[in-house]
């Protein structure tokens, strides 16, 4: 009968077990796959004590346990070798259907994430406390903004969650509000006053410089319309007899400088958005002041965009961002009452905020802002205060 194998202790080694010169133990094994493994530890057992200097770490003894009960469980060994950068790479190419800003926000984080040590962590050894600690350091030491780790664990989150429903972990490390673990730094987006909304609007028209976008600003606070819909509307879309504009695509432009047309950011951004008098007065002036270029352009099909720049493009979403920035400075350098963030989005929430105080039923203003649920209407583009209250409340007191 053949001695047992024993350690540097006078223990008796299991099989597979084996310990090296340096004092570390070894434990070898067969996976699924019938491909021969192994791992390390410095400790056999648990109560050992770790070596002076060596990092903290499972017992071999434990390490086998777990590796016995993934096995009986069905998991595989080592997450099947991925780590956090290739599960992610595997989750997008799975993801079929997306729009392609949406998939370019995506392979940005992806990059990001390539760069990072941690995407390069196997993901059968990420812990949640891991992912926590990770997340803290993207904010407060990388300086990495809310809105981007949050783009970050929109991917990284149902990635993980693949994972675990593919039996490659056991528990999803990234399944816990962000919001729980970092500042949440996002700016929120107050919708604008009438008078701050007017005062605006008067420098625009008066300022020689800035006259000529006054009536596509003013159509963005009176239609509620997204920035990029706005951008891609085309004189076919708007209908005059019927009073209303037509919404069922947007324009964007591509890093490398290409136009692309989009559908809506949503299945219910396909819709009529009604034209007030003023604003129908307001396209057709933006009309007979159009100049028509020799050669139209042509996106996806699409020809006779409302606004073009100097080289006879479309104006995309980045043109106007620029002027509403160029505009908000000149103002605010030349008035003592200041004007807060001015963006065509902000312009969105003011429409959406005083439509909603007007009394508009909520279900029509779901359909004009093009909202896929009804709470990010109402919570999420208005913006309600004391007075508005208050003023509701006197109003339903002298009705009785």
């Amino acid at each position: 009968m053949s001695e047992k194998r024993r350690d540097n202790k006078n223990r008796i080694l299991r099989t597979g077990e084996s310990q090296r010169k340096d004092g570390r133990y070894r434990f070898k094994y067969v996976d699924a796959n019938g491909n021969n493994q192994d791992f390390y530890s410095w400790r056999l057992e648990p109560t050992d004590p770790t070596p002076k200097g060596k990092r903290q770490d499972l017992s071999l003894r434990e390490k086998e346990a777990k590796l016995s009960q993934d096995m009986n469980d069905g998991i595989i060994p080592n997450g099947d070798y991925y780590t956090v950068t290739s599960l992610c790479e595997k989750y997008l190419s799975l993801k079929t259907g997306l729009r392609p800003n949406t998939l370019a926000v995506y392979k940005s984080a992806l990059n990001m994430l390539k760069e990072d040590p941690f995407g390069k962590k196997r993901i059968d050894k990420v812990r949640i406390s891991d992912a926590k600690q990770w997340i803290i350091k993207l904010q407060e030491y990388d300086g990495r903004r809310y809105s981007s780790i949050h783009v970050l664990t929109d991917v990284l989150r149902p990635a993980f969650q693949m994972a675990y429903n593919d039996d490659l972990i056991r528990k999803n490390p990234f399944d816990f509000e962000l919001s729980s673990v970092i500042v949440n730094d996002r700016v929120t987006r107050e919708a604008l006053t009438e008078e701050e909304k007017e005062a605006f609007l008067e420098f625009i028209r008066e300022d020689s410089s800035f006259s000529k976008y006054y009536d596509g600003i003013f159509i963005l606070f009176n239609t509620g319309l997204r920035i990029s819909e706005f951008c891609g509307l085309t004189r076919l879309d708007l209908d005059f007899k019927e009073m209303r504009i037509n919404v069922d695509h947007q324009l964007h432009r591509r890093r490398d400088m290409s136009f692309e047309i989009n559908k809506t950011k949503t299945e219910a951004g396909c819709r009529y958005i009604p034209m007030s008098p003023e604003v129908a007065r307001a396209f057709k002036r933006i009309l007979s002041n159009r100049k028509s270029p020799k050669i139209e352009p042509m996106v996806n099909g699409y020809v006779g965009f409302l606004f073009l720049d100097k080289n006879n493009k479309p104006m995309v979403a980045l043109h106007w961002q620029r002027y509403f920035q160029r505009i908000l400075d000149k103002y605010n350098k030349t008035h003592r009452t200041k004007l807060p963030k001015i963006t065509p989005h902000v312009c969105r929430h003011t429409f959406c905020t005083k439509m909603a105080k007007s009394g508009m039923n909520p279900k029509a203003l779901q359909y004009i802002m093009g909202h896929a649920n009804i709470s990010i209407t109402l919570n999420t583009y208005t913006h309600v205060k004391y007075e508005d209250a208050k003023e509701e409340f006197d109003r339903l007191l002298k009705a009785e």
